[in-house]
């Protein structure tokens, strides 16, 4: 704060520069702050992927194959299962399906699938790094995109 004349306050440079240095700092903090919320919504998907297994696996347990699901056709009550990876739908950033694996049959091999930002969950959501993430009963874990860390 300077003196002149009696009079106290910024002037309207000061205070351009001082909005400017705020304007350049949060430049430079949002696509570090946009990366967080993809890694922490991915891992959301990644964390839905794990529980559906393991729900599947219980699955196979009583019955002896894998089922299959998605947000059309929900799982078989006794699975336990639900197609969107958070709290709710309109929240979850991912869509969840099962399916028998490319190279087998839903007997002997289930793939679950995790993809972001569908019509029925958090549209505005988008993973451009590693697009839908899969996971199956023989420990495969993939993605379609080819981000560098799509599974940690």
């Amino acid at each position: 704060m300077t003196t002149r004349a009696g009079m106290d306050g910024y002037t309207l440079v000061e205070a351009l520069i001082v909005l400017a240095i705020l304007t350049i700092l949060a430049a430079l903090a949002w696509p570090t702050y946009t990366g967080s919320l993809v890694r922490t919504r991915r891992t959301e998907g990644e964390v839905a992927l794990i529980d559906a297994l393991q729900k599947q696996e219980l699955y196979r347990a009583r019955h002896n194959t894998y089922a299959v699901f998605s947000s059309d056709d929900e799982a078989p009550e006794d699975a336990e299962q639900h197609w969107w990876s958070g709290r709710d739908p309109a929240s979850s950033a991912y869509e969840i399906d099962a399916r028998a694996c490319a190279d087998g049959d839903i007997v002997d091999c289930v793939e679950v699938r995790a993809r972001p930002g569908t019509a029925r969950v958090d549209r505005h959501f988008h993973d451009d790094a590693c697009g839908t993430l899969t996971l199956d009963s023989r420990g495969r874990q993939g993605a379609t995109g080819a981000g560098p860390r799509c599974w940690p």
